[in-house]
C-alpha cells in the first residue's frame, strides 16, 4: 500500500476533475490557481498513485433506452467462499448489472440493474440471474424516479476549515 500526500490544491483539482473529467489543464489551472505545468505534474502524480482511478463519460440511461433501474437483493444458499466467488465472477460478465456490493444483513449482495423495460428486466432475471448456482432468494425494488445521482465523492472530510494548509495522506 502506497500513500500520497495531498494539499488543498490537489483537493480542488480532484473536485474539479470529478465535475468534468474532460477539462483541459489550462482550464483546471484557472480554476485552482496553478500553472498548466503544475496541473500536469499534479494530475500525473495522482494518476500514478491511483487516487484518480480512471476517466469516463457518464451516459443518461433513459436517453440510451434503459428506462428501468432496479435494486435487487440476492441471497445465496450457503455462505462459502467458493459459492460467493462463483457468483461474483458471473456478475462481472453481466452488463445489465451496473453495481454489485457484498453486504451484511438479510441478503448477501445488492445489485443495481438496468434494462430497457420491465419485460427485458423480467427476462434477465428469469434466464440469467435466477439460474446462477447458489441463488436462493431474490428481491427487487423497481425505481419510480431518480432523485439524485452523483459520481462526485465528497472530499471535505480530508481537511479541516481552520487548517487549509494541512497536508493529508491518501493510501492506495
Amino acid at each position: 500500500m502506497t500513500s500520497i500526500t495531498v494539499d488543498r490544491f490537489d483537493l480542488a483539482l480532484l473536485t474539479e476533475l470529478q465535475r468534468d473529467g474532460h477539462i483541459t489543464n489550462s482550464a483546471l489551472g484557472q480554476k485552482v490557481h496553478l500553472s498548466t505545468s503544475q496541473i500536469s505534474r499534479r494530475v500525473q502524480r495522482l494518476e500514478e498513485a491511483h487516487v484518480i482511478d480512471r476517466y469516463t463519460a457518464v451516459l443518461d440511461p433513459a436517453v440510451v433506452g434503459l428506462g428501468v433501474t432496479a435494486f435487487t437483493s440476492v441471497t445465496l444458499d450457503r455462505q462459502g467462499e467458493t459459492r460467493g466467488d462463483q457468483f461474483e465472477q458471473a456478475v462481472q460478465s453481466m452488463p445489465e448489472i451496473m453495481e454489485c456490493f457484498s453486504i451484511t444483513g438479510e441478503a448477501d449482495y445488492i445489485l443495481r440493474i438496468v434494462a430497457p423495460d420491465l419485460a427485458a428486466f423480467s427476462e434477465f432475471m428469469m434466464t440469467r440471474l435466477l439460474r446462477l448456482p447458489g441463488v436462493t432468494n431474490v428481491k427487487s425494488n423497481i425505481t419510480m424516479k431518480q432523485i439524485k445521482q452523483s459520481h462526485i465523492l465528497p472530499l471535505d472530510h480530508v481537511t479541516q476549515p481552520t487548517q487549509s494548509r494541512q497536508r493529508i495522506k491518501f493510501s492506495s
